[in-house]
């Protein structure tokens, strides 16, 4: 595996800080005291926390493209898939209840400073929204697709920020246990009609 760059350290470095702090309260002197490199040295890479920014919503954007790439290769059905995006709330469950949903709490940060960048970061929930979508019409569907992904994210969100806000594992539990089943009644009553109109 080959060694990452200057730039990719920094933007690998910018990513964590603005999770675990905030992108208001991540400065050039953090990422470059946590990089290990000099302030020069990290001027030459990026001009202005605006470029650290949209280096790491690119950098997160490509790491979930490759993340959903992956669960489409490796599932076995729709159904699947759906349950690898629900499993992201026990498998980041630690990280999620210290710092919470790093692309909720990004889009709302940029929000309430008004940054321009906002949209940008945005484009990271749109990407989960239409690949679930694109999974709930594999499951048969097509009609409210995108209802039901939408649904499931807005759900997802709100599971991360009480897990964040109460620390209370047996709750996250109780709700993906709850999307499973809310999941598995779509899957089961999209069969029952399959069976009923012939498809």
């Amino acid at each position: 595996m080959r060694n990452k760059t200057t730039r990719e350290q920094i933007v690998d470095a910018a990513d964590q800080l603005i999770y675990r702090q905030g992108f208001e309260h991540t400065s050039f002197a953090h990422i470059a005291n946590a990089v290990g490199i000099s302030r020069g040295n990290f001027y030459y890479h990026f001009k202005s926390k605006d470029d650290i920014l949209d280096a790491v919503i690119n950098a997160r954007l490509a790491d979930r493209q490759t993340m959903l790439a992956r669960w489409e290769a490796e599932g076995t059905s729709p159904l699947a898939r759906i349950r690898n995006f629900i499993d992201i709330l026990t498998v980041n469950g630690e990280k999620i209840k210290r710092y919470g949903c790093p692309i909720g709490t990004l889009s709302s940060e940029l929000a309430k400073l008004n940054h321009s960048a906002q949209r940008q970061a945005n484009r990271l929930f749109t990407l989960f929204r239409t690949w679930l979508r694109r999974q709930f019409v594999a499951l048969g569907r097509e009609t409210d697709a995108d209802a039901l992904a939408l649904h499931l994210l807005a759900r997802s969100q709100g599971v991360a920020t009480m897990a964040n806000a109460f620390q209370d594992d047996a709750f996250v539990q109780q709700e993906v246990r709850q999307m499973y089943e809310w999941l598995d009644t779509i899957s089961a009553n999209t069969m029952v009609h399959q069976s009923k109109s012939g498809n």
